[in-house]
């Protein structure tokens, strides 16, 4: 919702006071400078980026659209997950969740939490520590280590596409430059044909630096740093998991554990103590 009221200010506000200074908005219909622009800015972009960027940057530009699945509830479900697990191999002990490890589709406590399981990639972190805790005598520090090392690896992951966005952002004027050259070649050619015409030629040339300076300004550039944004909540769930896992192996109870993990939530979204209680009994 805030990125199409901001997408929705910015062009208000650009194009109403064009108008109220005396500008004339067909002028700045210009189909071929839009193609020139936006052409050469697909192209460098398919250039500069592997495949599964691509996709993935496609993915999370329709993801701020439709909203980030990291919020307050996804969390408080997160921390119960954790909790139904620590609680289960506390009273049971650790082979007793071996099952829910290997097959977490079939399992009672992770099919209670469908939006877990649609994050494939901290699904299969969580599960892949859980089988690491089962099967080994690894220390707490050790264990820490290990998940750090791959936090690190999936933000770098997660922020590639963000990167890659505002790098598109940052050559956008320069591409909005290469089509008012290419206008003003045009004009040349029309140097005989009175000022009428070289003004209009002139001013549709010049809409192409607007339109390079105006995108990626205005839209391309904000749209990274959104992303970046989104990417960082998503990469709490993983600290959160961390901080949960270290916790109860070293020993922490279940409630103390996921205590941990809590903490470790951005302020915004963090669930209060009583709320995740009255929420993990619910469960």
């Amino acid at each position: 919702m805030l990125l199409i009221i901001g997408a929705v200010i910015v062009i208000a506000s650009v194009f109403t006071g064009f108008v109220l200074h005396g500008g004339n908005l067909m002028v700045l219909w210009q189909p071929t400078e839009v193609l020139i622009i936006f052409g050469a800015a697909l192209g460098s972009f398919i250039i500069a980026n592997p495949m599964h960027t691509l996709k993935e940057t496609f993915s999370r530009g329709f993801q701020l659209l439709t909203g980030s699945p990291y919020n307050k509830s996804f969390y408080m479900d997160l921390l119960s997950l954790l909790y139904e697990i620590f609680d289960k191999s506390r009273k049971q002990g650790v082979m007793a969740i071996e099952e829910d490890i290997d097959n977490p589709e079939s399992s009672q406590i992770f099919s209670r939490y469908p939006a877990i399981m649609k994050s494939k990639e901290l699904q299969a972190f969580i599960t892949d520590y859980l089988r690491i805790i089962s099967s080994g005598n690894m220390a707490a520090h050790e264990l820490e280590g290990m998940m750090e090392n791959e936090i690190d690896s999936r933000q770098h992951e997660i922020e590639e596409s963000a990167h890659a966005v505002n790098k598109i952002a940052d050559a956008l004027p320069g591409l909005g430059i290469v089509a008012a050259v290419l206008g003003i070649v045009i004009t040349m050619n029309f140097m005989s044909e009175g000022p009428e015409k070289i003004g209009l030629s002139v001013a549709a040339a010049l809409v192409g630096t607007f339109l390079g300076i105006f995108m990626g300004y205005g839209f391309v550039g904000p749209t990274s740093i959104a992303m970046e944004h989104a990417a960082k909540y998503e990469l709490k769930a993983y600290e959160c998991v961390r901080s949960a896992i270290v916790a109860t192996v070293s020993g922490q109870a279940p409630q103390m554990a996921i205590e941990f993990g809590r903490k470790a939530l951005p302020t915004d979204k963090r669930p209060g103590f009583q709320e995740l209680n009255d929420h993990v009994r619910s469960k």
